[in-house]
């Protein structure tokens, strides 16, 4: 009869224990740790704006312990409190980024002009050039859907909503063609593929004849016209209402504003 293989041999727990406490790049850390995006954590390393372990830190490639204590100096808190995002109303026919020739970006109509001012609300916050620095989009729209599109300086809001782990939900209301069946709604609610890959769970409930509101914790390209396509069911409009806690509300088409800083995702 043949020995169980052992589960785990001291040596290799021995191992183990010891990568997971090799040092580690401290840019990657703060990443991983949500404190800024790797881009910003180079810039604040070479600033001189990072302790780790009450050390300063100033040298980029600097490797420290996964276990360290990191903290920000107040200077790059104060930066990280003056990144802007911005909430887009984005009408169709416009592209999210990186248009190819003939397509216009989204980012054209954050203008002076566009802004959208509740009568309610007084705010003398206005578009200033260093607000389009580092400003990008955090959940693309396809061309032809329309709806809240998010643009950020943020690093960290962007990992939130857009990162492998992302739980953050997208609300979408979506036109239809076709006949939705029972089971139809069951499959597009769960038991899709895409790209060879099983699709989480989604929240998809019909609002009328022929709209839907989907609800997903992913955004993979063109997502949704795909899974219709795959019940037999034809997008003839779709419009993104919600990211998290941020709502498209009233803000009208081809209008932004700033999201406030009491808004929480």
């Amino acid at each position: 009869m043949k020995k169980p293989f052992p589960s785990s041999s001291p040596h290799h727990q021995d191992s183990l224990k010891a990568s997971s406490n090799d040092p580690v790049r401290l840019s990657k850390l703060m990443t991983e740790r949500g404190l800024c995006s790797r881009r910003e954590a180079d810039e604040y390393i070479a600033q001189g704006l990072v302790y780790v372990d009450g050390v300063r830190i100033h040298q980029l490639g600097t490797k420290v312990l996964p276990h360290c204590h990191i903290e920000l100096a107040l200077k790059a808190k104060e930066k990280q409190d003056a990144l802007i995002t911005i909430i887009l109303n984005k009408p169709i026919g416009y592209v999210s980024a990186q248009p190819e020739k003939s397509y216009v970006p989204a980012i054209r109509l954050i203008t002076p002009e566009n802004q959208f001012i509740p009568e309610k609300t007084r705010t003398n916050r206005s578009l200033e050039r260093h607000h389009f620095e580092g400003l990008a989009v955090a959940g693309r729209l396809d061309i032809d859907s329309q709806g809240l599109l998010l643009f950020t300086q943020d690093g960290r809001l962007s990992k939130k909503i857009i990162g492998e782990t992302s739980s953050i939900e997208k609300e979408y209301l979506v036109r239809f063609k076709g006949i939705l069946t029972d089971s139809k709604l069951k499959n597009l609610c769960f038991g899709l593929m895409l790209d060879g890959k099983s699709l989480k769970p989604a929240s998809v409930e019909r609002i009328n004849e022929d709209q839907l509101r989907f609800v997903l914790k992913e955004g993979k390209k063109r997502q949704i016209r795909r899974m219709m396509e795959l019940v037999d069911l034809q997008v003839t409009g779709l419009k993104r209402v919600r990211i998290g806690n941020l709502r498209l509300g009233k803000l009208p088409e081809g209008q932004w504003r700033f999201v406030k800083a009491d808004e929480d995702i």
